[in-house]
């Protein structure tokens, strides 16, 4: 079902797009079959590494399926307005489209996907955000932390965009660290060079991990154990508290909910802030957003979670909130609790365009809030 999904768009073009045009017959069946190739894809990672998450091919290819398919998915909902304002004058006057809008549509379509794909593959800018926190320490207002959340770190995200990542991030001077999983596609053989660089990640209060829905497709133990070797500190279903000049701060971590399916533990958020010291405001790191209003309820003040990339494209974002209890972007006040939706650092490899959200690097800065 998945793979026939992926195809419609190709067959909408192929029918109503390639097929009217004024072309010799055998350069439009190449032309149709080349979109159908494209459409497939996912299939054609899977062959390359066993799994649609980390297609082992050379980074231009890589970019290259993901401009062609967003071309095509741009070029079908062209097609679908143009079908939709000239249905009627070709129904009543039988006015037909000319090749020079066609071949318009195909330009606007190709240079809107390349804007995509390059707005998915930079190096992320940053933004500067502040929380207000009730009850929080004088010494940690203005205290700062780095967000950083699904990187995908693959062969679309390799060793150069990592170490220009950790670069960036560690010129900021942020006090944390904070990375709320999904860091990368590919098992631990095929991504331990890609990785190297987030060693070098360096914070005063140093660097916390918690794991994505991405580690648990991958051997989440091995990966684990190779964050916590490269001096991260990995939360699963568990706090730290910082002391800072007498004041305190709790970061807690849980697990990721699709956990169970691979026989791990599950998100528990009660053993995560069990033994905490009262009174103190816990920061919660959870991949995915959609468990928000329980996190309020367990009395915790801001919760940082990633896992949607924003929706990746403005209208997109509308079928991401839905399957995330319509958290998808940005700032949102649940039952007294803020929680920040990061549209991530990188991206799945499988769909890395971006129009209208923006990767980030997300600088927080703490107040204190009566």
């Amino acid at each position: 079902m998945p793979t026939l999904i992926l195809t419609l768009p190709s067959l909408l073009v192929i029918t109503r797009f390639v097929w009217p045009l004024a072309l010799p017959t055998p350069i439009k069946i190449i032309l149709a079959a080349a979109m159908l190739g494209v459409s497939q894809y996912h299939y054609w990672s899977r062959l390359s590494s066993g799994s649609v998450f980390a297609p082992e091919f050379p980074r231009a290819i890589v970019i290259l399926f993901n401009w062609a398919f967003g071309t095509i998915l741009f070029l079908a909902l062209l097609q679908v307005l143009l079908d939709v304002i000239t249905l009627p004058a070709m129904l009543v006057y039988g006015v037909t489209v000319s090749d020079t809008i066609r071949y318009t549509m195909a330009a606007i379509a190709a240079l809107t996907a390349a804007i995509g794909v390059r707005q998915a593959t930079r190096v992320p800018p940053l933004r500067d955000i502040e929380f207000g926190i009730v009850g929080l320490p004088s010494q940690f207002d203005g205290y700062t932390m780095l967000q950083l959340t699904d990187l995908h770190i693959s062969r679309l995200f390799p060793t150069a965009w990592a170490r220009a990542v950790v670069d960036r991030a560690n010129g900021l001077g942020a006090n944390l660290i904070l990375i709320t999983g999904d860091l990368i596609d590919g098992d631990l053989a095929s991504r331990s060079k890609d990785v190297e660089p987030l060693r070098d990640l360096r914070a005063v209060d140093g660097v916390y991990v918690i794991p994505g829905n991405h580690e648990y497709f991958f051997d989440y133990r091995a990966w684990m154990a190779h964050y916590a070797d490269m001096g991260m500190h990995v939360l699963s279903n568990e706090h730290v508290v910082l002391n800072r000049d007498g004041g305190k701060l709790v970061i807690a971590g849980v697990t990721d909910k699709s956990a169970p399916r691979t026989g791990n533990p599950g998100p528990d958020l009660a053993a995560a802030i069990g033994n905490a010291p009262n009174g103190v405001p816990v920061i919660l790191l959870d991949h995915q957003p959609l468990n928000a209003r329980n996190a309020a309820a367990h009395g915790v003040a801001l919760q940082l979670s990633g896992h949607t990339h924003g929706g990746m494209i403005v209208g997109l974002d509308r079928l991401a909130a839905r399957a995330n209890n319509g958290f998808v972007s940005g700032r949102y006040q649940v039952d007294g609790m803020t929680l920040y939706v990061n549209n991530g650092t990188g991206l799945w490899p499988g769909f890395a365009l971006r129009l209208g959200r923006p990767s980030e690097l997300t600088r927080i800065t703490l107040r204190r809030a009566t």
